[in-house]
């Protein structure tokens, strides 16, 4: 048998997206492609009984978010259009021919709704404002480096760049069969159409909360009268709170929304909630569910995945959802007046789903430990899954794989802190160990596939993989007791899951542990190597090194700071001693510095004052900068960058 290995993200393929047609089922396929350095995505429909899978579609590389329409004859997805790249609106009937192109957007599409009649298509996309130079002119600068003006609070954003300014965004429907499509609604920003009425009389929309008041975080629904084109916040009973849509009625008088009232800023839990539209009342349904609805699994392998996270099981009176609970996604029953039940508790992440007919059977997308991807049928009665397609099968029969270990270890105030250890496949005496830390901070790890941790363990390491406080998963004060606190009793979590460890697995070299993690755990990295030397090298990702900096340089600085840390640059000098550059004297752990160019969320300029931090003390020192990388480049990055990524954290960790 075969090790897995780094090389391997390009033997493996992930299945999501799972659309119930009939007996049949729909789903996505995607595969990273080594020689196009990209990932490419293919439409299937397999059958549950023969087991036959027929390729759908038949446009550009990347095929997402599809959707069948309403009476369920034709399929819709969204597509790159093979002349220009832009993502583009495509149909396809289910009885078989050619996809047809919808929309033919400069900027292409974003998002799209379905009407109840299966004949019209709400959907996004943005136009450039007019501007007054004539085409000589433009002809003139076209190859000419050009200024960019800003003038908004939210300027940029991670893995789009600096956010154009003169751009109208706007939501237009239209029709099957026909070549032009109608402006239904343009603003000056980006809103988040979600729900079109059956009759077209309104629309629901998500926006900004104060569009007028740049400092007022947050947005919520909103409704848009058509015909009048009045529109109102419908969340006026909460007025500070963030909600978006998810279900109504058959009448259209009740909905069901996911969301919170922003009492923890927002690592608040979301709740579920009742809307009744003739009073703006809204309910919450899972109070009394100390929970986070929706999935905050972490992981290094899924793609494509996304879509909704409540399902209709008998209309207006019954619905399925699912949580983030204990390091898994678990399923849910409620009922509009708030009665709730667990129905499906398994060690696995659900990563897609939607019901067949007779609301008994799901088909899913899932992943667990040590099953990568997996299309399957879920019996929501039994919690039975008989898998359907597995598309990894064949290389697991000649590879093998670490599996982990669940335990719980008490720390700090006597909480129970959740952990996973992966020994080496090759498991032997005196073996070093990586306390591989998650970002975040509200997400966990869990009962997921993750490629370079099972890397790492074939490679000889044990793997700790620990859930400190102020992840999701397990109660608001577990997810929001790290606001304000950063790097003490989360810090001290770490290290005593690393005791535990320590003490329940002795074969482990205590003289050889090492240290890593991005983002969040980017951060706890730096302040780790800053206030203890137990580690032998460490590996800091995308990671924050200086509050102060980070305030200004972020996408997300001045909300995240505020927010998470309770501060301003008011209080700079507070910044500063949560900062781990503040306590750089203190290092002297071996740094590999990993950080993407492009990188908004945690900007260069972090890693690189890191870097020069240890090289101040004398601590041996690597930066490495990867071209053409935003915040995720360890998930959907290029793929030779992230081979490279991965050898050069073994390469670093070998070399003590």
């Amino acid at each position: 048998m075969d090790n897995i290995t780094n090389e391997s993200l390009f033997d493996l393929k992930n299945v999501s997206q799972p659309i119930v047609a009939g007996e049949k089922v729909l789903y996505l396929e995607t595969k990273t492609d080594k020689e196009d350095n990209k990932y490419i995505s293919s439409i299937h429909q397999i059958d549950p009984e023969t087991k036959e899978r027929i390729p759908y579609g038949d446009s550009g590389s990347t095929n997402t978010a599809i959707q069948l329409s309403p009476d369920k004859k034709t399929l819709s997805y969204l597509s790159n259009d093979t002349k220009d790249d832009k993502v583009q609106l495509f149909t396809m009937s289910l009885t078989g021919g050619s996809a047809t192109q919808v929309t033919f957007e400069k900027n292409g599409v974003s998002s799209y709704v379905w009407v109840d009649n299966s004949e019209t298509i709400y959907y996004q996309t943005s136009v450039k404002k007019e501007d007054n130079d004539s085409d000589d002119e433009k002809e003139d600068k076209k190859d000419q480096p050009q200024k960019v003006v800003s003038t908004k609070l939210n300027y940029k954003m991670d893995g789009q760049g600096v956010v154009p300014e003169d751009r109208t965004y706007q939501i237009k429907k239209i029709s099957l069969g026909e070549k032009d499509a109608e402006v239904v609604l343009e603003e000056d920003r980006g809103l988040s159409l979600q729900y079109v009425a059956k009759d077209e009389s309104f629309i629901l929309y998500f926006d900004r909360l104060d569009p007028d008041d740049e400092w007022v975080y947050g947005g919520s629904l909103y409704r848009y009268n058509v015909v009048s084109e009045e529109r109102d916040l419908l969340t006026t009973d909460i007025p500070t709170g963030m909600f978006t849509f998810d279900l109504t009625n058959e009448a259209e008088d009740t909905f069901i929304l996911t969301g919170h009232n922003f009492d923890y800023k927002f690592v608040t839990q979301t709740d579920i909630y009742r809307f009744d539209l003739a009073d703006k009342k809204l309910t919450n349904l899972t109070a009394d569910l100390d929970i986070s609805i929706g999935d905050s699994l972490v992981g290094d392998f899924q793609q494509n995945v996304g879509g909704p996270d409540l399902w209709w099981l008998e209309k207006g009176k019954t619905f399925l959802f699912k949580v983030t609970e204990q390091g898994k996604i678990t399923l849910y029953k409620g009922t509009p007046e708030g009665t709730i039940e667990k129905v499906v508790d398994e060690h696995m992440h659900i990563t897609g789903l939607d019901l067949f007919d007779d609301k008994k059977r799901a088909a899913i997308t899932y992943s667990t430990l040590t099953v990568p991807s997996a299309l399957g049928i879920l019996n929501l009665e039994t919690s039975e899954v008989t898998d359907l397609y597995v598309p990894n099968e064949a290389f697991f029969e000649t590879h093998t794989l670490s599996t982990p270990e669940r335990f719980w270890f008490k720390s700090v105030k006597d909480w129970d802190i959740q952990g996973w250890y992966m020994s080496p496949i090759d498991a032997k005496e005196n073996h070093p160990a990586i306390l591989y830390i998650h970002g975040g901070p509200q997400v966990s790890y869990g009962e997921t596939f993750f490629h370079e941790m099972q890397a790492l363990a074939a490679d000889g390491y044990g793997v700790i993989l620990l859930n400190p406080r102020g992840g999701s998963g397990y109660g608001q004060e577990f997810v929001a007791s790290i606001l304000d606190n950063y790097g003490d009793e989360d810090y001290q979590d770490l290290m005593n899951g690393v005791d535990y460890v320590l003490e329940n697995h002795p074969e482990i070299d205590t003289d050889n542990l090492y240290v890593a993690g991005g983002s969040y755990g980017g951060f706890m990295t730096n302040w780790i190597v800053t206030h203890t030397d137990r580690f032998k090298a460490a590996v800091t990702q995308r990671s924050i090194s200086n509050w102060i900096s980070f305030y200004g340089a972020s996408d997300i600085g001045p909300s995240f700071v505020e927010f998470q840390l309770g501060r301003d640059l008011s209080q700079a000098d507070e910044l500063w001693q949560m900062s781990p550059l503040a306590h750089a004297a203190n290092a002297k752990t071996p740094l590999l510095v990993l950080h993407g160019e492009e990188d908004l969320r945690c900007p260069l300029e972090q890693g690189q004052q890191m870097y020069i931090a240890m090289k101040k003390q004398r601590v041996e020192t690597r930066l490495v900068v990867f071209p053409k990388s935003s915040h995720g480049l360890s998930r959907n990055g290029l793929p030779n960058l992230r081979i490279q990524r991965l050898d050069e954290i073994a390469d670093w960790i070998k070399a003590f």
